[in-house]
C-alpha cells in the first residue's frame, strides 16, 4: 500500500514538474514572438496586448508591466470561472510573459528589421506559443474569461465575443496610435491562430507520436 502511495505521489509530482515546465516554455515563446517582433512595430498580440500599448502611449508605462496589469485585472473579473489549478496557471503564465516580454525587448533584437517578415515570424511563433498552453488546458491572458463572462449573460458564441473584443480594441489601438496598426493586428491574429489550430491537427499528432515511438524503438 505504502508502495502505490508513493508511486502515485511520484506520479503526480512528475506530471506537476512537467506540466509548469510546459506552461512556462509556452510562457517563455510567446513572450518571445511579443518582445522581438511584434511590439517593436507597435503590433498587438491580442487585446490584452493593445490595452498594453495604449498605457504606454498614455502614461509611458513599460509594455511587459502594462501588459501583466491589464491581464491580471481581467482575471481578477472572471475569476469565479475558473478553477483554482487553472486560475494559478494562468497567473503563471501572465506573469512569465511580461518578465519574458521585458528581456527579449531589452537584450534581443529581430534578425530582420523588416515590419511584414516580422509580423509572418512573430505571428508564427505566438501561435506556437498559445498552442502550448491550451494543450496544458491554460490561457495566455484574463481578457478570455471576460468573453466566456460575455458569451454566457448573453447566450453568445465565445469566439463571437471574443472577436468583438479584440476588433473594439484594435480600432481603438489604431485611432490612438496609427490607423495601420488594426490591419497588422488582425492578420496577427489569422495567422496564430491557423498555426493553433495546425498543431492541434489529430492526423499531426498521430504522426508525431508515431514518429517518437518509433524513435524509442
Amino acid at each position: 500500500m505504502n508502495r502505490n502511495r508513493q508511486a502515485y505521489r511520484a506520479f503526480l509530482l512528475r506530471r506537476l514538474l512537467e506540466k509548469t515546465s510546459h506552461i512556462i516554455a509556452g510562457s517563455l515563446i510567446q513572450g518571445c514572438a511579443m518582445g522581438v517582433f511584434l511590439f517593436p512595430h507597435s503590433i498587438p498580440s491580442g487585446s490584452g496586448a493593445g490595452l498594453a500599448m495604449l498605457l504606454n502611449h498614455w502614461f509611458h508605462l513599460p509594455l511587459s508591466i502594462g501588459l501583466w496589469l491589464v491581464n491580471i485585472s481581467f482575471l481578477l473579473f472572471a475569476v469565479h470561472y475558473l478553477g483554482r489549478v487553472s486560475a494559478f496557471g494562468t497567473i503563471m503564465v501572465i506573469t512569465a510573459t511580461s518578465v519574458s516580454v521585458n528581456f527579449f525587448e531589452v537584450y534581443v533584437k529581430t534578425p530582420f528589421g523588416n515590419l511584414w517578415i516580422d509580423l509572418l515570424v512573430g505571428s508564427v511563433i505566438l501561435g506556437t506559443g498559445i498552442s502550448i498552453l491550451f494543450r496544458e488546458r491554460v490561457t495566455n491572458g484574463g481578457i478570455g474569461f471576460v468573453a466566456l463572462a460575455i458569451a454566457k449573460s448573453r447566450r453568445i458564441n465565445p469566439g463571437t465575443s471574443l472577436f468583438i473584443i479584440n476588433v473594439l480594441i484594435f480600432a481603438l489601438t489604431a485611432i490612438v496610435i496609427d490607423w495601420k496598426i488594426i490591419i497588422q493586428a488582425l492578420l496577427c491574429q489569422w495567422i496564430s491562430t491557423r498555426i493553433i489550430k495546425w498543431l492541434h491537427r489529430p492526423s499531426l499528432l498521430g504522426r508525431l507520436a508515431f514518429h517518437l515511438a518509433w524513435r524509442k524503438k
